[in-house]
């Protein structure tokens, strides 16, 4: 027998099992205590009035950009900026006060009209929109229209009668130019200024050279000497665009000395209208809020074009020196203007990489030119009046045909950024109403226009490229630095350029014969 102390204990369970479900009492007299139990009415509402002020502002989108913040809040009368506060603080204050006045207004359905919030201020931004222009713009357009379309027959009957030309004509044609191209060597060399030359255009007669610089200074030299003509002060800032007038120093085109023979712009953000026979400007044009970059003469001589780091260009009156246009659609700054030769067309670029062709008859953008992966700094339309060249940062020179909306050619110009190019426009141009040049035998000759174009890059090079096939003809060496501007005269007889060593060079042939 097991002594008990040895025997295992087994609790032994308890006959009381608990209370079973349908035993359990019932009581219909019960009362839930709320959250804001020992909270005086008034308060716990003001509480739950919040609560819902932040719910409704979480819900409403505010701009991320801390400028367009402090402009809504000085649209909605308030304090920009609070002792203390930062950014992300004045971006919470503002989506409590829109929340406020959200409720206030009562409004029930989507979010207050703010311009940006992710991928919506990205849409809007992409939008394209019109903006309503007065009678002067009008009659700018219709001006324009009735200038532009009686070149444009002349051109294409011209066109029309040089496609007739057989192509062996045109090909010993071109080689002629090629060879007579091939022997532009150094002519002279001036130091224009204490800075780097910014910019240089040759006038139409091809004897005097308009200089900009970096020190604000525009002089005008005389070709081939390079003795300096005049100086003309007026800029305060860089030269950045120069631009003569059509038909200025050409006797048959009777343009005064006295008028209106030269356009700059420059870094303050001003572009000065200058004669011959002064050294102050005639009148100034003021508008632009950045660097005007170019400036550009319409054809027709009545108006001015601008290109601005303000993401804008804008089109002037000469008569009257007013603001005709202001024309948005780039993102960065516009760097380049040009307009085509019928006049019905004007190509704006810039630092967002992308060209644009505008009608400025009807004020569309007919073409954009978007495959450069740099800033744009140069373009330049072609005779033909539907090419239009463009130059870059990534040191390429593409060529855009307007009639296909597409790019149709481009060859990689310089090792480093194109600064200018320049398409040969010569005195034979059909749209000027001059006849086209025949042989020995009275047939017709190709126009020597749009034969060629010329550059100029921050390798320190100007290079000559044949416009048929793309072909590099001649590398003009000779600057020191980067070259920041290029030109070639209408008779086809000297290229100009200037640069960061501050020197504006002469090239053409030893017997200063043109083409």
């Amino acid at each position: 027998m097991m002594h008990p102390s040895r025997q295992a204990y087994v609790e032994e369970m308890d006959d009381d099992r608990g209370i079973a479900l349908e035993d359990v009492p019932l009581d219909h007299d019960y009362e839930i205590p709320s959250a804001s139990a020992g909270v005086a009415p008034e308060k716990a509402s003001a509480v739950m009035a919040q609560f819902e002020r932040k719910r409704l502002a979480a819900s409403i989108a505010v701009p991320t950009d801390d400028g367009r913040v402090r402009a809504k809040l000085r649209e909605l009368g308030e304090p920009v900026t609070l002792f203390g506060e930062g950014p992300a603080e004045r971006r919470d204050r503002l989506r409590q006060l829109l929340a406020i006045q959200k409720e206030l207004a009562g409004l029930e359905d989507g979010d207050v009209d703010m311009e940006d919030a992710g991928d919506q201020e990205d849409e809007e931004q992409e939008e394209e929109f019109y903006s309503r222009g007065g009678p002067d713009l009008l009659k700018a357009r219709i001006d324009i229209a009735k200038f532009s379309l009686p070149r444009a027959k002349r051109r294409a009957k011209f066109q029309k009668a040089e496609a007739t030309i057989p192509l062996r004509t045109h090909v010993k044609f071109r080689k002629e130019i090629k060879e007579k191209l091939d022997a532009f060597e150094l002519q002279g060399s001036q130091t224009a200024g204490d800075r780097h030359v910014s910019m240089t255009r040759l006038s139409p007669n091809g004897e005097i050279a308009a200089v900009g610089n970096w020190g604000g200074a525009v002089k005008l030299l005389e070709i081939p000497s390079l003795t300096e003509k005049m100086n003309l002060r007026g800029h305060t800032n860089k030269i950045s665009g120069l631009s003569w007038y059509p038909g200025s120093t050409l006797p048959e085109c009777n343009v005064s000395p006295d008028s209106v023979n030269l356009a700059s712009g420059g870094a303050e953000g001003t572009v000065n209208l200058w004669s011959l026979n002064q050294d102050t400007p005639l009148s100034t044009l003021q508008g632009h809020s950045a660097r005007v970059c170019r400036v550009e003469f319409h054809p027709s001589g009545k108006y001015l074009a601008s290109a601005s780091e303000d993401t804008t260009w804008r089109l002037w009156d000469i008569e009257t020196t007013a603001e005709v246009l202001l024309q948005e659609g780039h993102s960065r700054g516009v760097y380049a203007v040009s307009f085509n030769s019928d006049g019905s067309l004007l190509a704006s670029a810039g630092l967002d990489s992308i060209g644009r062709i505008w009608d400025l008859r009807s004020g569309r953008t007919v073409m954009i030119l978007d495959e450069h992966i740099k800033p744009i700094h140069a373009l330049d339309w072609g005779a033909d009046g539907h090419r239009v060249l463009t130059g870059s940062a990534d040191g390429w020179i593409k060529c855009w045909d307007v009639r296909k909306v597409q790019r149709t050619g481009g060859l990689g110009a310089h090792t480093s950024a194109v600064s200018d190019l320049r398409w040969f426009k010569g005195l034979d141009d059909p749209v000027d109403g001059v006849p086209p040049g025949v042989d020995e035998k009275g047939a017709q000759l190709p126009k020597k226009s749009g034969t060629f174009l010329v550059s100029s890059g921050f390798d320190a090079k100007v290079k000559v490229f044949s416009a048929d096939n793309w072909g590099l003809i001649q590398t003009l060496s000779g600057h020191t630095g980067p070259v920041a501007s290029v030109d070639v005269s209408r008779d086809g007889k000297w290229i100009v350029s200037g640069g960061h060593d501050r020197t504006v060079k002469l090239w053409g042939r030893n017997d200063m014969e043109g083409l």
